[in-house]
């Protein structure tokens, strides 16, 4: 047995060497090669740019505030380096607030977000629809639904100085079906929301 160990040895070596060559590199570019050839823009990220410069991305959210501005659902995301400090959607820092709906903290939170949204659009009325006022699994959700952009075109429209009816028509321009007709509800990708009316869109 002992005889036969240097030449097991070297299979081994030999064999621990074929498949780093086949799992590690012949694999990971031939996947990368038919995503770039199948899925480019999925494949890169699925980036959106302007004047050929990127702004964002279809599938990270942003931090929108401005009032002429449509907003996204809240995020929960900190700081890579300080974990106390607050970095929405920060996609290097994927996570959800992991709180249970009975914790206060949470209560407090979304009753804070209720009172903001009220406060931002003063012709509400009625409920706020909730992915309005509570977070994602990951943190930066790129999606509200289309009650929740509803909700925010009239002080969108005062703040752009435009009709109404043409952001609410930009709103429904925008909503996307459940996804291949069956997963999912309807939903508004706000990025592409916001661009279309810096686009002029809604006139």
């Amino acid at each position: 047995m002992l005889k036969s160990l240097p030449r097991e040895i070297v299979t081994s070596l030999r064999l621990t060497l074929a498949l780093a060559v086949v799992c590690s590199l012949a694999y990971t570019y031939a996947v990368t090669g038919v995503a770039q050839v199948l899925f480019p823009g999925q494949a890169n990220g699925s980036l959106i740019t302007r004047g050929g410069q990127a702004v964002g991305s279809r599938l990270i959210g942003q931090n929108f505030t401005d009032a002429k501005y449509f907003w996204g659902r809240p995020s929960p995301t900190v700081s890579v380096t300080d974990a106390t400090k607050a970095d929405p959607y920060n996609a290097q820092n994927s996570g959800g607030s992991n709180l249970a709906p009975s914790n206060q903290a949470l209560i407090d939170r979304v009753k804070k977000s209720v009172a903001a949204l009220k406060t931002a659009n003063p012709t509400l009325t009625g409920d706020v629809p909730v992915d309005l006022v509570t977070t994602d699994f990951a943190g930066f959700d790129p999606y509200i639904s289309p009650a929740s952009a509803q909700l925010q075109v009239s002080r969108i429209a005062a703040a752009r100085s435009l009709d109404t009816a043409r952001v609410t028509k930009v709103v429904q321009d925008h909503t996307e079906g459940p996804t291949l007709g069956i997963l999912g509800e309807a939903h508004v990708n706000v990025l592409m929301l916001n661009l279309a009316l810096d686009d002029g869109a809604a006139g």
